[in-house]
């Protein structure tokens, strides 16, 4: 059993296991017997110390009760009695501080203050007035603490790690303002990390509260140190072991598994957003590999030192080059630091580089690691490594590491919801390693806030950046340092991709927006994320740089895209629904078309919701209409839902009659293709009427098209048909006319009037020819294959089933390409060609699986199933 009483109170058995006593007299009886351990205790002192605001008004039973069950909580044996007192008998080193004590008096100091957890019985005894024992023990290891600390701080230094102590000691000497070996210490790593002025204005301070407020000189060592300094005495600089400049390891380093090992070797670049971790990723790493360059590290960080001579500078006085031998210029200390650091075994670490300019006199033969926001482009011979946001597995390790929550109870399930909170906080902080380790800091110094406080404290978009800091660390301070470097032109588009919220865009977006995006790029605030399909460059904000530029928002933006991406879509649009007879469309113009859309479309689903937020009605319900063919060629459901919404509430917010049919009648085609047809018929009856109000009667026909297929999807053919014959008949143009013969000619499939159908699906084949709609044409190919089929003319139905392959193959549509194969696999079938009809139905079913085509899926296993009975 071991007993910690530095800090909270704490009992842990062999196994590591907690047997804390949890009911407060056994916690304050436990207490007194740590506090005299090994000392008998009477049952009346134990009454007095236990009660005594109260004078011990207890009974001796109560006591004696207590002590009964702090023996079957501890062991039997753990409390002995001697002549009717009570007394705790430890075995050696089971109480903290008596092991603390021991490894003070060895010298092990970082073992001893490893120890450490915080003052004795803080949560028993909190302010150290309920026993004198308490105050008195404090009292002795504090003294023991700072006698530990002031060691292992003289051990760093003497090894060489100055500037790694600089924070430490400065916080030291805050907290200790007159303890003089903390202040020489401090002085000292000052004036060998180069800040000669600042030691002695150190000592300064010290000397003159000692004079005002005791009138006393500081102690002679210290005097002497000073005047040393003052006289630039060579032998303080630090000669023990190679110069390992770097600053502390990062000891909750997560994730870059990829990187690390890339990271030493040659020059490379480390590059990134804001707050990616960069620096992180670079220290550590060299930590890592310090084994592999004896003769030390060097570090800069170019952000505090910007001038490469004053760099230079430092790093020959850390190579033993006197200060009187260093050069004047430049171009001196370049040649000179090159020749010193030519025969050593040395990595180079330059943190936080502005440009190229600033690393170039920097650099050497030795291995040299650079980062930088900007990939430092002109640096020729370097080899590049990128850092993104870190996955949600990263995420979610970095932030319970970095709070020092109980992973296991948080994200296993320990209360309802621990596990999702933990996962929105990582989505709040977009996987930003800044942004997560500030949470997680949060959450550190906050134990009594849950994970889900937190969440709700973020969730709100405007104080997001507020609440993102912990002390002095905050992410909209790091996304400032690039912003305020910007020329104004670049503050703009910044601002203009503010206003937007698709996660990524096109160069031909950022060009719109002032063209300024490679200088965001190098200002760590833009992202390349690749080419797309259409050949664009697309760059991606992250979601806080997003809400930083939205703090200086730029009016009209969404208006201003708006009025070129509706050009754009209907051009697109307009090579898959044109409805004018004799335009010839090549299939190259469609397949780009469908390429620009499918690069764009998670811009513009984003951009419809944008348009309606900024009340930009009309251009948002045009934009969802004109996309509904794409979205809906391509099953793409999800966005075309998503658009839908905000499309309807723009235009009846604008009072647009006609808009809000429009959109009905594709949320009633949306209900069609998720087969929810009562849901259809729900959105156009309203369209419907909405058309015959206005007198919109070509819109009306193409609503009752759309109830056409409502009725024959619930076997109302009777229904269906009349619907669709007065569609055909009132028929305006040769689209209206080919869309009501497709739709017609599978009620009369399904009628089993072969003959009418065929003929119905001919006509709709020619005209949609006639239109150039390649698309619609080869779906209309495949249900004649299907009558044909039916009919038994199995040549003309392999005939229609391969041109609509044909067709699908020239577009590159894999989803049309599949419904081919599926159609080939039935003519195969049917022809008795089982093993062929199988080959073609498995590969048209990994095609609908990989595009979540259920109903696809559905039927080529059923063919598959059918063709493996044969």
């Amino acid at each position: 059993m071991e007993f910690r009483i530095m800090g909270p109170l704490a009992v842990l058995d062999a196994e590591g296991r907690d047997r804390t006593p949890t009911v407060p007299k056994h916690r304050d009886l436990l207490a007194l017997f740590l506090l005299h351990a090994g000392r008998p205790l009477t049952v009346e002192r134990l009454r007095r110390l236990l009660w005594a605001s109260e004078g011990g008004d207890r009974s001796d039973s109560l006591v004696r009760g207590y002590v009964g069950e702090l023996r079957r909580l501890l062991g039997k044996d753990v409390i002995t009695t001697v002549s009717g007192s009570y007394a705790l008998v430890l075995g050696d080193g089971l109480l903290d501080v008596d092991r603390f004590r021991l490894l003070v008096d060895r010298g092990a100091n970082e073992e001893a203050l490893a120890l450490w957890r915080g003052e004795v019985l803080e949560d028993v005894d909190p302010e150290g007035t309920r026993w004198a024992e308490t105050r008195r023990l404090r009292e002795e290891l504090e003294e023991l603490r700072l006698l530990a600390l002031e060691r292992r701080v003289q051990a760093d230094l003497d090894a060489g790690r100055h500037r790694e102590l600089l924070a430490e000691l400065k916080q030291l000497v805050k907290r200790h303002p007159t303890w003089q070996r903390f202040r020489g210490q401090y002085m000292l790593a000052l004036y060998r990390s180069g800040r000669r002025v600042e030691a002695l204005a150190a000592y300064a301070v010290l000397r003159d509260q000692l004079d005002g407020g005791h009138a006393i000189e500081p102690d002679p060592e210290l005097q002497l140190l000073y005047h040393r300094m003052l006289h630039d005495d060579a032998s303080l600089h630090v000669s023990a072991g190679p110069p390992v400049l770097l600053p502390p390891d990062v000891s909750d380093f997560v994730g870059r598994a990829g990187l690390l090992d890339r990271v030493v070797g040659g020059l490379v670049v480390v590059h990134g957003q804001a707050g990616a971790g960069k620096s992180a990723l670079a220290v550590h790493a060299a930590w890592r590999r310090r084994a592999d360059f004896p003769d030390g590290i060097l570090y800069a960080d170019l952000r505090e030192t910007t001038a490469p001579a004053a760099v230079l500078e430092d790093f020959l006085r850390w190579l033993g080059c006197p200060a009187q031998a260093i050069p004047a210029t430049l171009e001196q200390r370049v040649r000179l630091f090159r020749t010193y650091a030519a025969n050593r075994s040395l990595l180079v670490l330059l943190d936080n580089a502005a440009g190229e300019a600033q690393v170039r006199p920097l650099l050497s033969a030795c291995p040299t690691i650079v980062t930088s926001r900007s990939p430092l482009g002109g640096l020729t011979e370097a080899r590049r490594l990128s850092v993104g946001v870190l996955d949600e597995k990263e995420a979610l390790e970095l932030l319970v590491t970095g709070s020092g929550r109980d992973a296991g109870a948080d994200l296993g399930g320990a209360g309802p919801g621990d596990g999702e909170a933990w996962l929105r906080l990582a989505r709040l902080c977009g996987g930003l390693p800044l942004a997560l380790r500030i949470a997680a800091s949060r959450l550190a110094a906050r134990p009594e806030w849950t994970v889900g406080y937190l969440v709700r404290l973020l969730e709100d978009e405007r104080e997001r950046l507020d609440r993102l800091h912990a002390g002095d660390q905050t992410v909209r301070s790091v996304l400032a340092i690039g912003f305020d470097g910007l020329p104004e032109p670049a503050r703009l588009t910044l601002r203009g991709l503010g206003a937007l919220s698709a996660p990524d865009v096109a160069d031909w977006v950022t060009d719109l927006l002032g063209g300024q995006a490679e200088a965001l790029v190098d200002a760590g605030l833009l992202e390349t994320c690749g080419v797309d399909v259409a050949g664009q460059v697309r760059y991606r904000m992250h979601d806080l740089t997003r809400l930083f530029a939205r703090e200086q928002p730029m009016p009209g933006v969404p208006a201003k895209v708006a009025s070129v991406v509706l050009a754009r879509v209907q051009a697109a649009r307009f090579s898959l629904v044109s409805d004018e007879p004799g335009t010839v469309v090549a299939t190259r113009d469609i397949r780009e078309s469908v390429e620009w859309l499918a690069a764009e479309r998670g811009f513009l689903v984003s951009l419809v919701a944008d348009l309606h937020a900024a009340g930009v009605d009309d251009e948002c319900w045009r934009l969802a209409h004109l996309l509904a063919p794409f979205l809906e060629r391509h099953r793409f459901l999800d966005d075309w839902r998503a658009v839908t919404a905000p499309a309807l509430a723009s235009a009846r917010r604008a009072g647009d009659e006609r808009g809000a049919a429009l959109i009905l009648l594709d949320l009633g085609d949306l209900h069609l293709a998720e087969r929810r047809w009562d849901g259809a018929e729900e959105a156009l009856r309203p369209a419907l009427a909405s058309c015959l109000r206005h007198g919109l009667a070509r819109d009306a026909n193409r609503v009752r098209l759309r109830l056409g297929r409502v009725h024959l999807e619930l076997g109302r053919l009777e229904a269906a048909e009349q619907e669709l014959r007065q569609c055909r008949a009132a028929a305006t143009g040769l689209r209206d006319e080919a869309d009501a013969d497709r739709v017609l000619g599978e009620v009369l499939r399904r009628a089993g009037r072969l003959d009418e159908a065929a003929g119905h699906l001919l006509a709709a084949v020619e005209g949609l020819a006639r239109l150039g709609d390649r698309h619609r044409q080869a779906d209309t190919l495949i249900d004649l294959s299907a009558v044909r089929l039916a009919q038994a003319a199995k040549p003309a139905a392999r005939a229609a089933a391969e041109q609509a392959r044909g067709i699908a193959v020239r577009l590159k549509d894999r989803l049309l390409d599949a419904h081919a194969l599926l159609a080939l696999a039935r003519v195969n079938r049917a022809e008795g060609a089982a093993e062929r009809a199988a080959e073609l139905a498995g590969a048209a079913l990994a095609v609908f699986e990989e595009t979540g085509d259920q109903r696809g899926a559905a039927n080529a296993r059923a063919l598959l199933a059918g063709a493996a009975r044969h």
